[in-house]
């Protein structure tokens, strides 16, 4: 039996704990997927080395999953437009089940190998893409499929998954083994399984993102500012990284759109913000590259 399906030997009453009890429990439990991720850091690595290549020559981020990993992948794919201003048409998610799979189970959808092989070539995977695939029992056939169709046009594939020995890290090119073991309920991979496919996927995307020069130091200075809380964030990251006063902060940034890089670049070498966008431009988007210019 999977370790992920393998009932707990630990908690057998949980139904009778104190609620304070039942909640640290769970809690507790959730510090195994820490541990787990700590654990993959140098397969993790390996995977992101491999994609930034691929994304640097203009591939995309591809998830593919079910259920639970399923919806993880798409809250990835859409959380990169605001972080970074990733483009949405290259962080795509398909799901077991198709887009209605993301608010209500479609039980089943997950066992249709040939259905996941379609629904990753209906988006016409180039040898640049980076397949994401997701499964916590790590034998999925929707995401199997997945994997050998994009295998079969040279996309890179990274299978990650919840249990040693499994085929979906066993199959793709970069394979990550999560070993969370056996839930505090049993076979619920929702919980700390799927909170370390939340790390790894918030890790995997990050790093490729810090290596495209999206982030200047540890600031994120490539956001989409979409709403008040993020165009106050734009003016704060500003005068952070510049030491500029927010009257001067703001205004750089408003010659510029509001893009950090930008005011960044023009306000520490004192330049225009066209000046600034050219620098950048020339340093392939490198704050850093742009400053030393």
């Amino acid at each position: 039996m999977l370790n992920t399906e393998t009932p707990s030997l630990q908690h057998r009453e949980l139904d009778q704990y104190p609620t304070e009890q039942l909640v640290a429990a769970f809690a507790d439990d959730q510090l195994t997927a820490v541990q787990a991720v700590r654990a993959a850091v140098p397969a993790i690595a390996r995977a992101v080395d491999a994609a930034v290549p691929r994304i640097e020559a203009g591939g995309r981020l591809l998830y593919v999953g079910a259920g639970t990993s399923g919806r993880l992948g798409v809250l990835d794919s859409v959380e990169l437009y605001p972080t970074f201003s990733w483009p949405h048409e290259r962080a795509v998610a398909v799901l077991a089940g198709g887009a209605e799979a993301m608010f209500q189970a479609v039980e089943g959808a997950e066992d249709n190998r040939a259905q996941g092989a379609r629904d990753l070539l209906a988006l016409e995977p180039s040898r640049n893409d980076v397949v994401l695939a997701l499964a916590a029992s790590g034998t999925t056939p929707y995401v199997l499929g997945a994997i050998q169709a994009a295998r079969e046009v040279g996309a890179l594939t990274i299978g990650i998954a919840n249990n040693p020995g499994t085929p979906v890290a066993a199959e793709a090119e970069y394979g990550i083994t999560l070993d969370t073991g056996n839930e505090i309920i049993s076979g619920s991979t929702r919980l700390k399984a799927g909170t370390s496919q939340k790390i790894v996927l918030n890790t995997i995307s990050s790093a490729i993102m810090v290596r495209l020069h999206k982030v200047y130091g540890n600031l994120m200075v490539d956001l989409k500012p979409t709403n008040a809380k993020l165009f106050a964030r734009t003016v704060r990251l500003t005068m952070h990284a510049t030491g500029a006063d927010e009257a001067t902060a703001r205004t750089a940034l408003e010659q510029c759109g509001f893009h950090v890089k930008v005011a960044v670049v023009a306000l520490l070498k004192k330049t225009t913000v066209q000046q600034a966008g050219d620098l950048l431009d020339q340093a392939r988007g490198s704050v850093r590259g742009a400053l030393n210019s």
